[in-house]
């Protein structure tokens, strides 16, 4: 898809991430916590959509900011796995 097309509330309820128990939100987190620090930075976020497909593309840096900025709810510029 295109750059910039990245929607992450689409994508929230595409994967269904609102409907999983919190085990199952916890194996995707540490699925996407690739270096196994406890976070999800943004460096990592960048490549999430290759977690849920080979094929998936990188995203802009516009678009790992935003959905950054969405799971970062104390502003240390990370996602924890609470």
């Amino acid at each position: 898809t295109a750059a910039e097309s990245f929607n992450y509330k689409k994508f929230f309820e595409m994967v269904g991430l609102k409907k999983k128990s919190p085990e199952d939100v916890k194996k995707v987190f540490h699925i996407l916590d690739k270096d196994q620090s406890g976070f999800i930075e943004e460096e990592e976020l960048k490549f999430v959509l290759k977690g849920f497909t080979p094929d998936g593309r990188d995203l802009s840096d516009k678009e790992t900011k935003a959905l950054l900025a969405a799971g970062d709810k104390d502003g240390d510029g990370k996602i924890g796995a609470d």
